[in-house]
This record gives structure tokens, C-alpha cells and sequence, in this order.
């Protein structure tokens, strides 16, 4: 049984339904693995060998080596687990935003403290009302 979901056409969006979830299981534990010194320490000193050691698909771990956040969204990433990627690496979640709309960070902060985003152009494409 498929279920409707009205959701994906939100322009440059993914929603992090339940088959996100899904997806990026092991992704996004090992993101949280990452809340621990030790585990950050291990993953710096040999990110393969750490990332090996999680039952993420190729993808997913090239994605975390790359720095994609993007894609590892794509692949199932919940943006909240991700951003432990960056805190590893010493960026803040304002920085991490910012590499991933290709914003750069000082526009992106004031985008952010004028309200955000605009609506217009970033809602469902059957909504053509808002």
C-alpha cells in the first residue's frame, strides 16, 4: 500500500518522513555515535576505517567523507544528526547551512535574523496560492 505524499514537491526540499528514516538509519547513528569524544577522536584519525565499521550503504559514507550534507539528506540524513558531522569538524550550524544553500555565511545570518527564507517559491508546487 502506497501512501500519498503531497510533500515532495516542495522546491529544494525532502522531508524526513518515515521512509528517510528508514533510509538513513545507520546514517544517522552513527552522526549521534559522534556525541562521544572518543568516537569523534577515532572517526578524525581514520574516517574510512571508522565509518566501515557502521552498516551504511558506499554512498552514504563517500557523502560523509565529501562533506556532502546534501547528498547525505538525499540518502536518508536527518539534518539534525548531521550537523554532529560538522561540530566534529569544528563548524558551527550556521556555517554548515550556509555551505549547503551556497549562501555565503554572512548573508545567510542575516537572511536568518530578518525572518529566514522567503515563502514565495518554497512551498508545495500544487499550492500556487502562497
Amino acid at each position: 500500500m502506497s501512501i500519498d505524499k503531497p510533500y515532495t514537491d516542495i522546491p529544494g526540499t525532502t522531508v524526513f518522513d518515515a521512509d528517510q528514516m528508514r533510509k538513513g538509519y545507520w546514517l544517522n547513528q552513527f552522526c549521534v555515535s559522534l556525541m562521544k569524544s572518543e568516537n569523534r577522536e577515532r572517526f578524525l584519525a581514520n574516517e574510512r576505517a571508522y565509518l566501515d565499521e557502521w552498516q551504511m550503504s558506499e554512498e552514504q559514507k563517500q557523502a560523509v567523507v565529501d562533506r556532502d550534507l546534501n547528498r547525505c539528506i538525499e540518502l536518508g540524513g536527518n539534518i539534525y544528526f548531521l550537523a554532529k558531522i560538522g561540530a566534529t569538524d569544528g563548524f558551527s550550524f550556521q556555517n554548515l547551512a550556509s555551505k549547503m544553500t551556497g549562501v555565503p555565511e554572512d548573508d545567510y545570518k542575516a537572511m536568518m535574523v530578518s525572518g529566514g527564507r522567503p515563502a514565495k517559491g518554497n512551498r508545495s508546487i500544487a499550492d500556487k496560492s502562497k
